[in-house]
This record gives C-alpha cells, structure tokens and sequence, in this order.
C-alpha cells in the first residue's frame, strides 16, 4: 500500500483531553516516525508534532478523530514523499 510522509501539528488547550490523544496516538503508533511534546506554560497549552509515514487516509482519519476532541487544533502538512510501507 502507498505511503506518505506527513507532520501533524497539533495544540492543546484543553488539558482534559490529553489522554484521549495519547491513546489515538499508541492507536496509529506503527506509523508514527517521532514525536516531540512541549508544554507551554506559560499559555497553558501543549505543542505536539507528529512525523508520520502512513497511507494518505490513516494520516486524515488519525488527524480528524484529534481535530474532533474539544479544545484541539490540528493541522497536516504532507510530503511530495510516497513509498510502499
């Protein structure tokens, strides 16, 4: 199946959902390259990025079940890069 490479950003401002986002993202975990969380403090928001390499529609379904959850914004940048994963 044909793969893309993409990263995802994503911004939290509702901390109530922090686990939620955890669990989709061990869901899609076979697909996530890394990773890299910071929390703003001083906003009182968590910056998360997302490099993935997964077939076009895992990468839109993982992005809006997160974009769906309240208080979260997310946004997909993908690659030109495709591949057999």
């Amino acid at each position: 199946m044909e793969t893309r490479v993409a990263v995802m950003s994503i911004i939290v401002e509702n901390c109530d959902t922090v686990e939620k986002i955890n669990s989709l993202l061990h869901e899609y975990g076979e697909y996530i390259i890394g990773r890299m969380g910071i929390p703003y403090r001083q906003r009182k928001i968590n910056i998360i990025s997302i490099a993935i390499d997964a077939p076009q529609d895992m990468i839109s379904s993982l992005s809006g079940k997160i974009g769906n959850l309240n208080g979260v914004s997310v946004k997909t940048a993908f690659s030109g890069v495709t591949g057999n994963g």
